[in-house]
C-alpha cells in the first residue's frame, strides 16, 4: 500500500482559499468572539452559505467531516480526487487552515457535527434519512447535531460510562448525566451512549439518538471555559428520559456483539485526526507569529548565542509541527481507503497535541511580555489558552499512548 504526499491541484486551491479566509476574515474577529463567548449566528449562516455557493455543498471547503454537510453525496470531487478517495484528507487540510483563524469556529459549524459519524456508520437507512434530512436546508435557521459520550466519571475511560438505559415497552428509559458536550444544548439531536449494565463493560453499551424536546431530557450547565470560549460546551441531564425504540442506533440486532462500544471507537478513529489537524493549525499560527516577531525584532545573522538559541527553538517547533502534519495526513488517508486506522489516529492525536502545545509555549517565551500583555499580541495569549484542551478531549495524550502501545504490542497486559 502506497501513500501520495503531494496534493492535487484542487487540494492546493482549497488550502490557499481557506488559508486566506482564515487570516483575513476569521482571525480579525476571533478575539471579539472569544470575549463575547460566542460566534454570531449571522456569521455562521453567511459562512455556511458561502461554502455551499463555492461548490454545491460545504464539502467544497473540505469541511463535511466537521459537520457542515449532511448530504451523503457531497462533495463533488474532481476525477483525481474521486480516484484517490480524498474526503477525509480534504477535511484535515481544511481543519488546519480554519484553526489558524479560530478553532472555535470549527466546533460551532452547523450540521450533524461529531454526531454525524456514528449515525453514518451505524444507523439504519431509515435513521440516516431521518436524522440527516434536517440539515439539508438551513434557510429557515441553523441546526446542529452533537455527540454525548463523556460523563463526570468517565471521559477517556469510555468503558466506564454510567448513564443507564432500560427497555420499557416500545421505549428506552435513560438516566444519567453527560458533560463537556460540544453544541449539546443547541443540538436538534444528540447521539447518546448509555449502558444496560455497567458490569458488562463495553458489551453493555447502547447508542441512541435523543432529540431535543424528548421527555426527561434537559440541558444543565453551560461551561465557562478557559479556552475555545466562542464554542458551546454543555451538560446534558437524563431523568427517566423516554427515547423511542426506533432511535436505538442501528436497531436491536446490532448489539448482540460489542457494536455499541465499537460505534464510539470508530467515531474516534475519524475525529482524532481532525482534532490533531486543528491543534496543528493553532500551533502553526503561534509558530508563524513568533517567527515573524523575531524577524522584526532581531538580526539573527549576528553571532549572538541568544539569537542562535531562538533560531534553534523555532526550528524544532517547525520540525515537530511538520512531522505531526504528515502523521495526521496518513491517518486521514487510511480512513479514506477504509483501512483500519486506530493506531495511526491515536499517533496523530498524540503528536499533534504535543507539538502544538510546545509551539504555543515557545511562542509565548520567545515573544516575552509582548506575547501576553500588549493588546496587539493578545492573539498569542488566546492560542495559548485554546491549545491545552487538544491534549485532553477525544482521548487524553496518556490514552493515546496506551492505544498505540496495545496495537504495537498486542500481548501487553500491564495496563
Amino acid at each position: 500500500m502506497t501513500i501520495e504526499f503531494s496534493l492535487t491541484k484542487r487540494q492546493e486551491e482549497l488550502r490557499g482559499m481557506i488559508r486566506s479566509f482564515a487570516k483575513n476574515v476569521i482571525r480579525p474577529q476571533s478575539l471579539a468572539w472569544d470575549r463575547a463567548h460566542g460566534i454570531p449566528e449571522d456569521f455562521l449562516m453567511r459562512f455556511t452559505q458561502m461554502a455551499a455557493a463555492a461548490g454545491g455543498s460545504a464539502g467544497a471547503w473540505g469541511i463535511q467531516g466537521l459537520g457542515a454537510s449532511a448530504d451523503e453525496s457531497a462533495p463533488k470531487p474532481d476525477a483525481a480526487d474521486k480516484k484517490k478517495k480524498s474526503a477525509m484528507v480534504n477535511t484535515v487540510i481544511a481543519a488546519e487552515e480554519l484553526a489558524t483563524g479560530d478553532p472555535a469556529l470549527l466546533l460551532c459549524l452547523p450540521g450533524p457535527g461529531l454526531g454525524g459519524p456514528p449515525v453514518r456508520g451505524s444507523g439504519t437507512p431509515e435513521q440516516k434519512e431521518r436524522f440527516f434530512s434536517i440539515f439539508r436546508d438551513m434557510s429557515a435557521g441553523l441546526k446542529w447535531g452533537a455527540y454525548a459520550l463523556t460523563e463526570p466519571g468517565a471521559g477517556s475511560d469510555v468503558a466506564g460510562i454510567r448513564t443507564s438505559c432500560r427497555k420499557d415497552g416500545k421505549a428506552w428509559v435513560l438516566d444519567g448525566r453527560k458533560c463537556f458536550i460540544t453544541n449539546g444544548a443547541r443540538a436538534s439531536w444528540n447521539v447518546v451512549f448509555a449502558t444496560i449494565d455497567p458490569a458488562l463493560g463495553r458489551a453493555g453499551h447502547r447508542a441512541f439518538v435523543v432529540e431535543k424536546g424528548t421527555p426527561g431530557f434537559s440541558v444543565g450547565k453551560i461551561e465557562d471555559k478557559m479556552g475555545l470560549r466562542a464554542s458551546e460546551t454543555a451538560e446534558l441531564v437524563f431523568d427517566e428520559c423516554r427515547v423511542p425504540e426506533e432511535n436505538l442506533l442501528g436497531g436491536e440486532e446490532r448489539y448482540q456483539t460489542k457494536e455499541g462500544f465499537m460505534t464510539a471507537m470508530k467515531t474516534f478513529d475519524n475525529t482524532r485526526p481532525l482534532v490533531a489537524a486543528m491543534a496543528i493549525g493553532i500551533g502553526r499560527a503561534a509558530y508563524e507569529y513568533a517567527r515573524d516577531f523575531v524577524k522584526e525584532n532581531y538580526v539573527l545573522s549576528r553571532p549572538i548565542p541568544r539569537y542562535a538559541a531562538i533560531a534553534e527553538r523555532l526550528a524544532r517547533v517547525g520540525r515537530e509541527l511538520a512531522a505531526a502534519r504528515i502523521t495526521t495526513w496518513r491517518a486521514a488517508w487510511l480512513a479514506d481507503q477504509e483501512v483500519a486506522n486506530a493506531k495511526e489516529a491515536s499517533m496523530a492525536k498524540a503528536a499533534g497535541g504535543q507539538a502544538a502545545i510546545r509551539a504555543c509555549f515557545e511562542a509565548i517565551e520567545i515573544c516575552g511580555a509582548h506575547g501576553t500583555i500588549a493588546e496587539e499580541h493578545q492573539l498569542l495569549e488566546k492560542w495559548f489558552r485554546d491549545i491545552k484542551v487538544y491534549d485532553i478531549f477525544e482521548g487524553t495524550g496518556q490514552i493515546q499512548r496506551i492505544v498505540i502501545s496495545k496495537r504495537l504490542m498486542p500481548d501487553l497486559k500491564s495496563f
